[in-house]
């Protein structure tokens, strides 16, 4: 039986939505009856060349160039066609010219930075002349590379966009990477300028960045300057350690360009142009290098802004993110819709719901983690604190007026997560959980103002996002488990992988399980009633008991409704022979919380109930932390490695890697034979 959903669009607004404004041209124009939005993604799919060129005139992409045509609709995904042929524009103007120049474009608040920043689009594109010229008096042009290893502040956006209008390449990790991983990233995409901070403030601490950049230099031989922002001022910043030869600050850098009021210049380039190089986990082995595309950036984003989340000049937009992951171009690409964006550098803190009425933000996003994290001190303050509820959620209600939309991703946004954003935070609120990745910079599911919310479940597929739910021979399936899949190209597809020559990298990373379609390495099931979506983990962490399959979200939709647990990570643990396997549940329990026969008892009976007696883990074990990636991804596969003996690779992506110490050696582990 159907659940109620948790939020309805109000039916006298609907028409007022993009999306149903589309549906209506889409039908006036070519005659179509299309009456859902199940209809109009339909029509999306089917007629790519037509959805795309609507969303190019929606958008107002700025060009110099017209295109010959949108895409060559008879090729396949797997050879990856060129979009939009002939024509020319420029990303960095797209984003600066949607603004008056009175108009503010971003706020700016962090640790260490309490006063708020403000930067009109005028203020704007000023900043990002001057860096674009002292960028290209250093010699970088259309096919050098910038990178970055700065916090999610102004100057990385301006830099970011200045590197944009001179047409090259911008790639950057947050500071908080360990040396090992950005060199791992950075080695292969030889960057001529790193531009960089002297520190950073974060969790009540300044972390100097001396130590690493030092080691850079060496590390990084196509390095030809390293500019030093001074973020943080004081002692305890630290000195920068490097010869004067090989670096200098900003303020150095720019000087002699800011007197010259320089000329903003934006170089056009073809559609199919690199933007940004992207990196993926490198959890599994040397970070891949996936390079994305002007145009292809810039039309993800703007159907994904414009459309699916309706927004506009009038709104104030907020994502917590750093710059190392993909939601950080997605936040600042919202700017070619004219709104305002809110930038927070610094830990995330229960304050981070103190932005929304300080700056009236309309959309909100996080991680699933940090809802996850609110959610867990709400159930404290309440089961163990003895906190009154009615008063608790006053607190958390409390001047949220402005806000029309919570998104959340990175993970999946559980069931609980939503009673508690309802119950405590707003009821009247578009809760969309979205899902997408570094590898499309971007969503291929998430919010939709034209459709319920239902809890626990991703609303829908976007436009232009050809998705699929398949069984192990590639057919389509519904209510059953299935892996994600992509049958027909988009925008946004990485143009290649770097140094990938021969493609045989990308061919392994997407179409090595299905001839001629994307797999996306995640197991999913579509509600058959909401036809929602339902995320159910990663496809290569897959358990197999008994050769029984299931993805280890299943198992946490069950376990994260115990008050007790804080957090946990279940994993398949390979018999010596490599013959067998067995589920191997660790669980991370709230601060005063015994693990107990009792708790593990209950939890097994929970999840053959709801599950089946396969589902239920053959061991499981208290444990006090769990690894995560820096852009706050579960880490299961550096677990399952750890407990079976082998090598973790790259632990400079994890957040926190001390924790995997936390796995070996564990008795009750190494006798499984």
């Amino acid at each position: 039986m159907e659940s109620p959903p948790l939020w309805t669009p109000n039916p006298e607004t609907l028409s007022s939505l993009r999306l149903d404004a589309l549906r209506r041209k889409v039908n006036e124009k070519f005659g179509t009856k299309l009456v859902t939005y199940a209809d109009l993604h339909k029509w999306s799919v089917a007629e790519p060349s037509a959805f795309w060129n609507e969303v190019w005139d929606l958008a107002e992409i700025i060009h110099s160039e017209p295109f010959t045509s949108v895409i060559d609709e008879s090729i396949r995904i797997d050879s990856i066609p060129k979009w939009f042929v002939g024509t020319k524009l420029n990303y960095a103007e797209n984003l600066l010219e949607k603004g008056q120049h009175d108009d503010i474009a971003i706020f700016y608040k962090g640790e260490g930075h309490p006063e708020p920043t403000k930067l009109t689009y005028g203020e704007l594109r000023t900043e990002v002349a001057v860096w674009a010229a002292a960028l290209r008096n250093a010699g970088v042009g259309k096919d050098d590379v910038v990178c970055g290893i700065l916090p999610n502040a102004p100057e990385t956006l301006i830099a970011l966009l200045a590197t944009s209008a001179l047409g090259a390449t911008w790639t950057s990790t947050s500071p908080d990477y360990g040396v090992t991983g950005i060199v791992e990233r950075f080695k292969q995409t030889e960057p001529k300028i790193l531009i960089s901070v002297n520190a950073v403030f974060y969790n009540g601490k300044v972390h100097s960045m001396s130590k690493k950049l030092h080691q850079l230099v060496s590390d990084l031989p196509s390095l030809e300057k390293i500019v030093v922002i001074p973020f943080i001022q004081g002692q305890e910043a630290g000195a920068i350690d490097i010869p004067k030869s090989k670096w200098t600050w900003a303020s150095e850098f720019l000087n002699n360009f800011r007197s010259l009021k320089t000329r903003l210049v934006y170089e056009q380039v073809p559609f199919n142009h690199p933007l940004f190089i992207m990196y993926s986990s490198g959890t599994t082995g040397k970070p891949k290098c996936m390079v994305h595309s002007v145009g292809g950036t810039l039309m993800k984003h703007a159907e994904e802004h414009l459309l699916q989340s309706n927004l506009k000049k009038t709104d104030v937009i907020f994502y917590y993110t750093t710059v190392g992951w993909m939601m950080y171009q997605w936040l600042i690409s919202s700017l070619i819709t004219g709104c305002t964006v809110i930038l927070y550098d610094g830990a995330p803190s229960k304050a981070l719901w103190s932005l929304i009425d300080e700056f009236k933000i309309t959309i909100f996003g996080t991680s699933a983690k940090w809802l996850a994290v609110q959610e867990e001190v709400a159930r404290k303050c309440i089961k163990l604190d003895g906190e009154d509820v009615e008063a608790l959620k006053k607190e958390l209600n409390k001047n949220k007026t402005s806000l029309k939309m919570i998104l959340s991703t990175g993970s999946p946004l559980k069931p609980q997560s939503f009673d508690f954003i309802y119950e405590y935070v707003k009821h009247d609120v578009l809760v969309g959980s979205i899902s997408g990745g570094t590898d499309c910079i971007g969503c291929f599911m998430g919010q939709n103002p034209m459709l319920p919310v239902y809890r626990g479940e991703i609303q829908s597929y976007h436009l232009g996002c050809d998705l699929d739910c398949v069984d192990d021979e590639g057919e389509s399936v519904i209510g059953e488990r299935g892996e994600l899949v992509v049958r027909t190209p988009f925008p946004s597809m990485p143009t290649k992988f770097h140094n990938d020559t021969d493609g045989l990298l990308y061919k392994k990373a997407y179409f090595a399980k299905h001839t001629g379609i994307w797999a996306h390495g995640d197991f999913i099931m579509i509600n058959p009633q909401t036809k929602g979506i339902v995320m159910l983990g990663r496809s290569d962490a897959t358990l197999n008991p008994n050769g029984v399959r299931f993805g280890s979200a299943e198992i946490y939709q069950i376990v994260e409704h115990f008050i007790e647990v804080s957090d946990s990570v279940c994993v398949a643990q390979r018999n010596e022979a490599g013959t067998d396997e067995r589920v191997v549940l660790f669980l991370r329990l709230l601060p005063n919380i015994a693990f107990s026969d009792d708790l593990v008892n209950r939890i097994k009976l929970v999840i053959r109930e709801q599950l089946s007696p396969r589902h239920v883990p053959a061991v499981i074990l208290p444990i006090s932390d769990i690894p995560y990636t820096i852009s706050g991804k579960k880490v299961e596969i550096a677990v399952r490695n750890i407990i079976e003996g082998e090598e973790v690779k790259n632990v400079g992506a994890l957040a926190n890697p001390k924790c995997l110490d936390l796995y070996r050696n564990i008795p009750v582990l190494q006798t499984y034979s």
